[in-house]
């Protein structure tokens, strides 16, 4: 392992719909339950963390980490428009003193793709108030613990649909379920159009971006008002992309077409969040696709994208980078133990050749929800019983606090504490 830099922060992602269970008055939740719906199974309980956050921040502190991202549900703060919960505003004060308690410092994600129900069926980001209306959200959150974070994340993945697409991910079918879906959700909510954070047709693709772009801007100023000094940014899906001889020109097309309008805009904020799983080559004729490894998403296994990908942001935005999701998708945790050293090691070298990094957060702590495709994908440290919730470490779980140990004591006499309030 290389020296990362002393109060690196280390740590576990996770989000509020995938683990917390029971999210019923939000977009996500409507969507998997219409017919048609392109959601291979519903969310239900998830990991039923909503309940078991404590069980889950003792897992991450068992790790030796020192950071934990979670998102506040904001169906749940506000499940009717102006209604706000006051209880569960006090559930994410809690798992925020929890957190600090274990020292570990809370790294909010203030939209996770997932939005009240009302909020989507009045228009979702696409309706003229709805940067004003995600602002109010925002204001509330961290009017309430915003003093006790370490940072915030205004939105997740505004890009994810844009990567799908340029990647070849979504096939046509895939796009005419959506549209049924979403056209079925219309009808059921009695409302011209329904749209979610992370299934958005095809031909709103720029639309959104705009709108999004509007929402970020009015997420960071409310956030800033309350606590001017709180680093605040937005995490992207950056995959690295590699040009083969010849493949420049396609390379920086798709680079174009989906990254850099995200590593411009972050130019304005704190840090830019990175989101990387995979890596593409580029031919004079298109993407190539190397022999080598697979992961469960079908992608060659390569663990120099992370460094690639970082690069690349850091690049183009100009502020420091937080990697708020990294990971591997596979049902075989020896491959996850073997990716992790290597791709760590490769973050750390390129930290050593001057790109700053503020930390690394792990995707994911459980095995989880994962969206449309349900609780298929394995992407978790820690596995969990579909029937009774128990929660089993992994050997990768053991790799990554041994390396997290060792990164955290090598040149670092204190252990590469990270200060945190904790509260009395």
């Amino acid at each position: 392992m290389t020296e990362f830099p002393e109060g690196f922060l280390w740590g576990v992602a996770t989000a509020g719909h995938q683990v917390e269970g029971g999210n019923t008055a939000s977009d996500t939740w409507f969507l998997e339950n219409v017919h048609p719906t392109l959601f291979r199974e519903r969310s239900g309980t998830a990991c039923d963390s909503y309940a078991r956050y404590e069980e889950d921040l003792d897992l991450a502190a068992g790790m030796g980490l020192n950071a934990f991202r979670f998102s506040v549900e904001w169906s749940r703060v506000e499940p009717a428009r102006g209604e706000v919960s006051p209880a569960a505003l006090d559930h994410y004060d809690r798992v925020v003193d929890a957190a600090l308690i274990r020292g570990l410092a809370p790294v909010v994600t203030l939209n996770h793709f997932t939005a009240p129900h009302w909020f989507s069926a009045a228009g979702s980001w696409a309706a003229p108030d709805a940067p004003e209306v995600f602002a109010d959200q925002v204001d509330r959150v961290v009017a309430r613990i915003g003093d006790r974070i370490a940072a915030a994340v205004t939105l997740n993945e505004p890009n994810l649909e844009q990567l799908l697409q340029a990647g070849g991910k979504l096939p046509p079918e895939a796009e005419l379920l959506k549209r049924d879906m979403l056209a079925a959700a219309a009808r059921a909510a009695g409302t011209d159009r329904y749209v979610t954070g992370n299934v958005i047709p095809a031909a709103a693709q720029d639309e959104f971006q705009e709108r999004f772009t509007l929402a970020h801007r009015a997420a960071r100023a409310a956030a800033k008002a309350r606590r001017a000094d709180l680093p605040v940014g937005v995490s992207i899906a950056l995959a690295h992309e590699v040009a083969l001889p010849g493949g420049q020109a396609h390379r920086d097309a798709r680079r174009a077409a989906v990254y850099d309008h995200w590593l411009r805009e972050a130019r304005d904020d704190d840090f830019v969040g990175v989101q990387n799983y995979e890596t593409f080559w580029h031919g004079p004729d298109g993407e190539v696709v190397p022999d080598g490894a697979r992961n469960g998403m079908g992608s060659v296994v390569d663990p120099d994208s992370l460094a690639g990908a970082v690069r690349y942001a850091h690049e183009v935005s100009g502020v420091p980078v937080l990697v708020t999701e990294h990971g591997i998708q596979t049902e075989d945790d020896t491959q996850r133990a073997r990716f992790l050293p290597a791709a760590l090691d490769s973050l750390g070298a390129e930290i050593g050749r001057g790109t700053p990094v503020l930390g690394y957060c792990h995707w994911t702590l459980l095995d989880n929800f994962e969206w449309i495709f349900g609780y298929g994908p394995k992407l978790g440290l820690v596995s969990v019983d579909r029937e009774t919730f128990a929660r089993t470490r992994k050997p990768s779980a053991d790799v990554y606090a041994g390396l997290v140990r060792r990164a955290r004591t090598a040149g670092n006499p204190d252990g590469g504490r990270r200060d945190v309030p904790v509260p009395a």
